[in-house]
């Protein structure tokens, strides 16, 4: 791996701090720092870096940042109770001997707490394992300094954890292999997969660039550091804890091998995180690829393929990140898919449920959160129609729940007049026994789209015609 001139500024910091922490028999390979030599001993530069890790791991500023960035994560806590709010003074007193058993392999890793997620399919659950908040310091700390490292080895084609990338730049490259006529896709379903990554398999894989063994070792006691579920604990001998700050990249590292055996085949392809989709430009094609990668992905990385939900489609039929894609005058374009509609109604029933007890200011501001990182999600697709829907539904939900609110014929009197309304027609509608969806449809006319957004019920076609994009 030769050492780049972009990557060799990002390290002068961390050189200039170093220099000053070598010990006299490394002052040798210190001296390697001269910049005009730079381009003689890349190789020399490369394996001293590579070779000592761990003390750019454990250096007092990196360590500051990542406990700063699990601060700004928030999150709760893990095994041993220990919250974010109580990190500081933790570390404050404990930061020498955390360090010092780092370096000397004393140091234990927490095993992981167990919180399983629904799935979209019924009757399936994620398993996350979050970390103790201590255990995800030191992951940052970890993660902070092998990024840059791999970030030079990872391809185009993969968007999923990486900076400056994200689910947007995936779709884009999707709609632009598209256009240019690979509309058959091998839609690539790896089952389970951080629960089956093999462990040795990873290591094997990080040693090829890391040769700083304690931070191979550190790693390794993170793999089978455990899981507590239930309050039994549990060996993690296979696969890896998806929850902690190291997963993101080491299931990077571990996919990259499959996106080099993929660009090595001359396939187009976007990867994001897990979700692959390999393009081509026949059905017959896109099947006889998936014939031959399984062999790969099975007796070479030792991962499975579910094959009920891996399929070769075309790509109208297929769902990707939330989106589903459509062609218009011969070109790509995106739609929500219906799945993705489906949950977005539920968040917005539960916001508006008129039996949660939620105070109104805390249901303004939750709801404009909502549809403001909603429409940020999906402002790709075309979904004018579909917004104002969505919209006139949820206006109703909301003056529902606000006539609940008002209860007394008096209070309900007093708000329509305050609207605006004339006294007869207040005074017949306070008294009206209708219930309050069908009171909702009645409200229209006074209680006002304009009022709603006013107070804090963000209009989501609004928004997304300020943000659309496509």
């Amino acid at each position: 791996m030769k050492v780049t001139e972009s990557r060799f500024k990002n390290r002068q910091l961390h050189i200039e701090d170093y220099l000053q922490m070598v010990s006299a028999e490394q002052k040798e390979y210190a001296e390697v720092f001269d910049y005009g030599k730079i381009t003689e001993k890349s190789g020399i530069i490369t394996d001293y870096w590579t070779n000592n890790l761990m003390e750019l791991i454990l250096r007092k500023d990196n360590l500051n940042k990542a406990y700063k960035r699990v601060k700004s994560n928030k999150g709760a806590g893990g095994t041993d109770g220990m919250q974010v709010d109580e990190l500081l003074p933790y570390l404050k007193e404990n930061q020498e001997t955390l360090i010092q058993e780092i370096k000397g392999g004393r140091f234990k890793p927490n095993p992981v707490r167990r919180v399983e997620i629904p799935k979209e399919t019924k009757g399936e659950f994620r398993k996350l394992g979050v970390p103790t908040v201590v255990d995800r310091v030191i992951q940052q700390a970890i993660t902070q300094e092998l990024t840059p490292i791999y970030e030079e080895q990872f391809t185009e084609n993969s968007f999923g954890f990486r900076p400056k990338r994200g689910a947007h730049g995936a779709l884009k490259q999707c709609q632009k292999n598209v256009n240019e006529g690979y509309v058959y896709v091998v839609d690539m379903d790896l089952e389970k997969f951080f629960d089956t990554v093999c462990q040795s398999k990873l290591i094997e894989v990080l040693g090829r660039t890391i040769k700083d063994g304690k931070v191979i070792s550190l790693i390794h006691k993170y793999l089978n550091a455990g899981v507590i579920a239930k309050g039994v604990f549990e060996k993690t001998e296979v696969g890896m804890p998806q929850g902690g700050p190291l997963s993101p990249l080491l299931s990077n590292i571990m996919l990259n091998e499959l996106d080099k055996e993929i660009e090595s085949r001359g396939h187009r392809f976007v990867r994001y995180a897990d979700d692959c989709m390999i393009f081509c430009k026949s059905k017959k094609s896109a099947e006889r690829t998936l014939k031959n990668i399984i062999p790969f992905i099975e007796e070479k990385l030792f991962l499975k393929v579910n094959r009920k939900k891996t399929q070769v489609a075309h790509i109208s039929k297929v769902k990707y990140l939330g989106y589903t894609f459509y062609r218009y005058r011969g070109k790509c374009r995106f739609r929500v898919h219906p799945k993705s509609i489906t949950k977005m109604k539920d968040v917005i029933r539960n916001l508006t449920d008129r039996n949660n007890g939620m105070s109104n200011a805390s249901r303004e501001d939750k709801y404009q959160q909502f549809v403001r990182g909603w429409i940020e999600y999906f402002k790709l697709a075309d979904m004018k129609k579909l917004l104002k829907g969505i919209d006139e539904w949820a206006r109703r939900r909301i003056r529902a729940v606000y006539w609940k609110q008002w209860k007394k014929i008096k209070t309900k009197y007093r708000m329509l007049k305050a609207l605006g309304m004339e006294h007869w027609k207040a005074k017949e509608l306070a008294c009206s026994r209708k219930g309050y969806w069908r009171m909702a449809k009645v409200l229209n006319s006074v209680f006002s789209n304009r009022i709603i957004a006013k107070l804090g019920f963000t209009s989501m076609l609004d928004y997304y015609l300020i943000v659309y994009e496509n």
